[in-house]
């Protein structure tokens, strides 16, 4: 029986005289209660007196079960003499689920995914082998307490397992009538094939004896016990798994089979015999007998699969915390390999490729578990649709058992209606009866996660809510962006030479181009190319503008190709440091192969891969509704799906969705996507032309006035032409626009050969120009004279872009057209800065309007990107109308790590380093990229502290993200939750986060007057 618990706070006895009187069903099993207080901590010893406060009392043992040792706490006494004593609180850390078992909670974060499943389940009536779960608090108590199983957790999974053996009638270990069971992992988010199962655990030499007994099936005992003698050997001590493979190919060979299934008994025995030397050969001790030391050491191994390296992997690409630790399920096996009338198998209730409504999955007959995922075996198809489709000649289950085919798929039908989700099923049949062994939330592909969301809408099987949460925001981007097919992957695996950090989504392929000039030659050519370089910068622009996609040896998620790579759209992989470029050579090498300039190539954006040859790709069909136009809506179920989950999106967020855009391309893709305005408009991108970057380097380094003068008239006339289509494709949207920011070296050449070219442009002399070079070169640059420093230096440069913003503003308002300007300040630190450089914008504006006569509203804010501005806000929301938080530079300043140096060792501190204390761990210093998912512990502290100080002085105060967490959705959840009224990313992030904020609105709902603050969704 498991152990009684009562609940905080229950009257569980009272002392009166010199007796107890149990006030509810407690039986102590000669096990000591405490009684304490203030005063007086005695024990009552279960059966037997004992004295209380100088009376003698005695505890009389009744029907239930009470757990050993818990403290029972006076709660009063009163004026006759009678203490009343009350049970605390106590932890309990088994459930056991199945017949006769009491009700479990539900609760996955306690459970497990898995476990609360299996006990809902059972509570209806689904036949579900029966078992317990082992809580996740045990396995975080495990992990912080040296890796050591509790006195109290062994008993209480003692308990668990007689109580298990009376479920069964049947004992773990028993030479006569054996009980096996499972042991696997359970966390409260599937993690598939991340974590550790056992198999058969309880087979010993005794018990597979009983086993072929007991079920008359020698064959089916003795394969279940070198099953379990190599998964206990492997998964935990950590014996090589390949020396019980080739060992049992070796038995397979001298009998002439190559299945399996095939071996004869004696084989089997033998496997049994020779996996226990293997084992013995390689720990100097014999394979353990005792089934409760088998059983410990299996749930330790599941505890400690948590931590294993590629379940590290999986949660922090998926953004899994490390501190929610994993269930294990003890449960009773039932066995696939009983012969032909039994299997095991995993089933969808849906397609998980394409989401279309038909049942799906693969089954083995006669076999276990892990010979579907192990591949060892080529798995069948479930039913003839599927074989037809997959082009697979092979008996279905629909054809072999048709009556337990059916019962799966109707299983399946109560299941999602349940869960209200397309369900992942696995399941075993034992001798024509068939058993549930989990379900959970099916993982699925991006294209069918919005086709089965859209439909079980349409069902009523899903609700509003649940259809905005059952789909991953960055699920999206297979659907938004050019995508390799699988099978052309495939086929070029040969050619997969390395992997770097997948910056820009989807996927291109061209010829090699290692220069900008050279790229945009090409492509003027007709010829499709992928810029390979060291690094980009901005001068490689136009380059990336004409290339298909981008590859760089060096840089981070924000470097300089990453960011702008995003703006785009294109596909992107940056710090892909297995890449040999040699710049002289034009040779580009990694895994023992080399391509020359011109030959193909091809990067996958979504992945990081890149192939030294060529993959076809396609636009997607969102792609050619929305901004192609090449497809119409009506013929695309895809748009049609994904169109009514945006529209869900933006029936339940708060959050207004901006778009980073800086050209009226850029600004027509974002709003095509469903931007609300746009976020920030970086002006010195507009510079990048090279006519324009000639009159930059013009304004800021000619000696003569009158050809600086001449410079910024021009570099105006560009700027008002940009913001006229920014404003005319924005019509009634905000749109920020940042002044410019980039240090002034960054535009003069680096080399000497491009430095001679500017010499008749700027009519100096070389060395006139190389000390120029020279005397612009910054220790830190990023911290050194950029963003408002330079408008303070060089006003006119401050005044040229106000007057072309407002003048361009005024031109499309005559149009009738409805503009909303917001010019912001960058990298303000002080008070003084911000008010110098509002005193520009303003008198900058007020000559503009009188020139014009007429004027149009507009709004100054600044970008908070330094912790001082942060602590400072207040100060600074006496001057702005509104904060933009640029966390590439604040995640940057908070730090103190360069962004462009972090892949030199963040990856390191992701991964783990080895622990000073315990060499055999390893240590995480970061849980992710702080450049990719926005640190909430610090810099998202200094953004609670801003938006808090500056409301604090103006409460109107409107705040936003324009950095490139703003596309993150764990970003976006965290921004909703501190009351931020907008998120700005990149264009092809706008669905993303538009769908993020859905979540995080669902998850933290805001007061009404919060949502109505300026800047809400509510707000134009």
């Amino acid at each position: 029986m498991s152990a009684f618990v009562p609940s905080a706070g229950a009257l569980v006895a009272r002392v009166v005289g010199s007796s107890v009187v149990p006030l509810s069903s407690l039986t102590c099993n000669k096990s000591p209660i405490r009684v304490q207080n203030d005063l007086v901590r005695r024990t009552f010893l279960c059966g037997g007196p004992s004295t209380f406060m100088g009376r003698r009392a005695e505890l009389r043992p009744v029907a239930a079960v009470f757990e050993s040792n818990v403290p029972v706490l006076v709660r009063s006494e009163a004026a006759d003499g009678a203490v009343t004593l009350e049970a605390p609180k106590i932890k309990q850390s088994v459930y056991a689920f199945g017949p006769g078992a009491p009700k479990a909670p539900v609760d996955r974060n306690l459970l497990g995914g898995k476990g609360n499943n299996l006990c809902e389940m059972a509570n209806f009536g689904i036949p579900v082998p029966p078992g317990f779960v082992i809580t996740t608090e045990s396995c975080n108590n495990y992990r912080a307490e040296g890796r050591q199983l509790k006195d109290s957790l062994r008993d209480e999974i003692r308990s668990a397992v007689k109580f298990l053996e009376s479920q069964m009638g049947l004992k773990l270990g028993s030479a006569e009538n054996p009980l096996l069971v499972s042991v696997r992992s359970g966390a409260r988010v599937s993690m598939p094939g991340m974590m550790d199962t056992v198999l058969n655990l309880g087979c010993n030499d005794k018990s597979v004896v009983g086993l072929a007994k007991s079920t008359n099936n020698d064959r089916m005992a003795y394969d279940s016990y070198r099953r379990f003698i190599m998964m206990y050997g492997d998964v935990v001590k950590n014996v090589e798994k390949k020396l019980f493979e080739r060992a049992f190919d070796a038995l397979k060979e001298a009998e002439g089979v190559t299945s399996d299934v095939d071996l004869s008994v004696d084989g089997l025995k033998k496997a049994c015999d020779v996996f226990k030397k293997i084992y013995k050969d390689s720990l100097g001790q014999d394979f353990p007998q005792d089934p409760e030391e088998q059983l410990f050491g299996a749930v330790r191994a599941v505890f400690n699969s948590w931590d294993s390296e590629r379940a590290q992997v999986y949660r922090r690409v998926n953004d899994i915390p490390d501190d929610w630790g994993t269930a294990v399920v003890v449960q009773t096996m039932v066995f696939g390999n009983k012969g032909d009338t039994s299997a095991t198998g995993v089933g969808f209730t849906r397609n998980p490729i394409s989401g279309e409504n038909t049942f799906y999955g693969e089954f083995l007959i006669n076999a276990q578990g892990e010979d579907v995922v192990a591949g060892i075996r080529t798995p069948q198809p479930v039913n003839k649709l599927q074989a037809a489709k997959d082009g697979i000649d092979l008996p279905t289950l629909e054809e072999l058992m048709p009556e337990v085919y059916q019962q799966l798929v109707d299983t399946g039908k109560l299941l999602e209606k349940n869960y209200g989700d397309m369900q992942d099923m696995e399941f075993t049949i034992e001798n024509g009866k068939l058993y549930m062994l989990q379900t959970r939330n099916g993982k699925r592909t991006g294209f069918a996660a919005v086709r089965v969301a859209g439909e079980m809408l349409r069902e009523g099987l899903m609700t509003e809510k649940g259809a905005i949460r059952s789909i991953q925001p960055d699920q999206l981007t297979q659907l938004l962006a050019p995508i390799f097919d699988q099978k052309a992957k495939d086929k070029a695996k040969d050619k997969l030479v390395a992997k770097g950090i997948n910056a820009g989504p989807g996927a291109a392929t061209g010829l090699a181009v290692m220069s900008s000039a050279k790229a945009v030659l090409w492509a003027q050519e007709g010829k499709k190319v992928v810029l390979v370089t060291e690094e980009t910068s901005p001068d490689d622009y136009p380059g990336m503008v004409a290339a298909e996609g981008i590859l760089t040896a060096r840089g981070g998620s924000t470097s300089h190709a990453a960011v702008v790579a995003r703006g785009m759209g294109k596909p992107c992989v940056v710090g892909c440091s297995d890449l040999h470029i040699d710049e002289e050579k034009l040779t580009i090498s990694a895994k023992g192969m080399t391509i020359k300039e011109g030959d193909a190539i091809a990067v996958d954006g979504t992945t990081g891969e890149v192939f030294f040859t060529d993959v076809t790709t396609s636009p997607s069909e969102v792609v050619q509704v929305l901004i192609n136009k090449t497809k119409k809506e009506e013929d695309s179920a895809l748009f049609q799906n994904y169109k009514v989950l945006m529209e869900l999106a933006d029936k339940y967020r708060t959050m207004t969705v901006r778009a980073n855009a800086d050209t009226p391309v850029d600004a027509a893709v974002g709003r095509a996507f469903g931007c609300e305005g746009i976020g920030l408009c970086r002006t010195e991108h507009m510079f990048f032309e090279e006519q324009r970057l000639t009159d930059v380097r013009r304004m800021f380094f000619s000696k003569d006035n009158n050809a600086r003068v001449s410079a910024i008239a021009r570099l105006k006339k560009y700027q008002k032409s940009d913001f006229v289509g920014i404003f005319e494709a924005l019509d009634g949207l905000p749109v920020n626009i940042r002044l410019l920011d980039p240090p002034l070296h960054e535009f003069i050449p680096h080399t000497d050969e491009e430095l001679a070219a500017l010499v008749p442009v700027l009519e100096m002399t070389l060395d006139e120009l190389k000390a120029m070079r020279s005397d612009l070169e910054e220790c830190n640059p990023m911290l050194g004279h950029r963003g408002c420093r330079l408008g303070i230096v060089y006003p006119e440069l401050t005044e040229m872009q106000v007057s072309a913003i407002l003048e361009a503003a005024l031109e499309v308002q005559a149009k009738g057209l409805t503009v909303i300007p917001e010019i912001m300040v960058p990298l303000v630190t002080t008070e003084k800065e911000l008010q110098h450089q509002k005193s520009l914008i303003m008198k900058t504006a007020k000559k503009v309007f009188e020139e014009a006569g007429k004027s149009i509203k507009f709004a100054v804010g600044t970008m908070v990107e330094q912790p001082r501005a942060a602590l400072c806000a207040d100060a600074l929301a006496k001057h702005a109308e509104y904060f933009s938080f640029g966390t590439n530079d604040l995640t940057q300043t908070t730090f103190g790590i360069s962004r462009d140096d972090a892949g030199k060792f963040v990856p390191l501190y992701i991964e783990g380093i080895p622990n000073p204390e315990h060499p055999n761990e390893l240590m995480v210093i970061l849980q992710a990229d702080p450049f990719q998912k926005l640190d909430q512990e610090g810099v998202g502290q200094l953004m609670e502290i801003a938006v808090t100080k500056g409301r604090s002085v103006n409460p109107n105060l409107k705040c936003g993200i324009c950095g490139e967490h703003g596309g993150d959705p764990s970003s976006v959840k965290f921004v909703q939750s501190i009351g931020l009224n907008y998120a700005s990313c990149s264009p092809y992030r706008v669905p993303l986060a538009r769908l993020a904020a859905a979540q995080a609105a669902l998850d933290n709902p805001r007061k009404l007057s919060d949502a109505a603050l300026p800047g809400a969704k509510s707000w134009m």
